[in-house]
């Protein structure tokens, strides 16, 4: 047996500086997205599916953006009544006023209050509001405010918005999406309603404003499957859409896409959702079906 002193010394590896470690746990980080997101790549075939390109929807196609077909909330609905595309995240009227879609369970885009990118801009006193420019790409909007309105006794004409350049020069405009937040970051003279903070003083509930609707009657578990990992993908990376992401300013967007808007879909939502259907139907806003939602 060899003597103590012969014995090899155990050397303990040399203490990381608090900046080394923060790096490695970066890098670290950064490897494990990486593979996450790679993983995503060419998940979706055979399956079509079509998104909004609003800022409030890049966290659910996290990792999917290449495979992804990008349109208006209305158009995406059109290609879902067409069945050219297999999914959609459009706006939730559609699957309301439709009983042909699948809602893919505990996955929206909601908010409880203040929503910012979903308004109503006015220069009259809502009581003297005769008609009202709309942004036709969601009806969602247009339905929730024709339900606000009505619960106060209000019932304006709708007119479908030209163009956003000219939306300034109206009395009253619905406006929705990053162009309505252009709207409301530029010079105006009018008064703004948010929809989200109205629903929730009318209701104390959330709102959802959009999910995914699936083509009923399709077998779809692998895609169910990668539209959930895409949305946790884009929450667990949620800090880096913010950073990265060039809309807007990072205050802005730390704000609205970590506190105005949240993605999920569960007892709150799905309340929010039967108390729209409840008034919808009060107003005759109709006809209108209750949606199945599948996990």
């Amino acid at each position: 047996m060899k003597p103590a002193d012969d014995l090899p010394k155990l050397r303990m590896a040399p203490s990381e500086v608090p900046e080394q470690l923060a790096h490695r746990v970066e890098r670290e980080k950064r490897a494990v997205e990486l593979q996450r997101e790679s993983n995503l790549e060419q998940s979706l075939a055979p399956f079509r599916v079509g998104s909004v390109k609003y800022l409030n929807a890049v966290p659910l196609t996290r990792g999917l953006e290449d495979e992804i077909i990008f349109a208006t909330p209305a158009r995406l609905a059109e290609m879902l009544q067409k069945d050219e595309i297999d999914a959609g995240l459009v706006s939730i009227t559609e699957v309301l006023f439709h009983d042909r879609y699948d809602v893919l369970d505990t996955i929206a885009i909601a908010s409880l209050g203040e929503v910012k990118s979903v308004f109503f801009a006015h220069r009259k006193p809502l009581e003297d509001v005769k008609e009202v420019f709309c942004d036709t790409a969601s009806l969602t909007s247009v339905n929730l405010l024709r339900v606000l309105l009505a619960e106060r006794g209000l019932r304006p004409e709708f007119k479908p918005l030209p163009d956003y350049q000219t939306a300034g020069r109206h009395d009253a405009v619905l406006l929705i999406g990053d162009p309505a937040l252009g709207f409301l970051f530029g010079p105006h003279e009018h008064e703004i309603m948010d929809l989200g903070a109205a629903w929730l003083e009318l209701t104390k509930l959330p709102f959802v404003y959009a999910a995914w609707a699936l083509r009923r009657g399709l077998e779809n578990a692998p895609l169910r499957r990668q539209l959930r990992e895409a949305r946790d993908f884009g929450l667990d990376t949620l800090d880096s859409i913010i950073r990265n992401r060039t809309e807007y300013d990072y205050d802005f967007r730390k704000d609205y896409l970590g506190w105005h808007i949240h993605y999920h879909l569960g007892t709150d939502e799905k309340r929010g959702i039967a108390k729209f259907i409840e008034l919808l139907r009060k107003h005759g806003l109709g006809p209108v079906f209750e949606p199945k939602f599948v996990v």
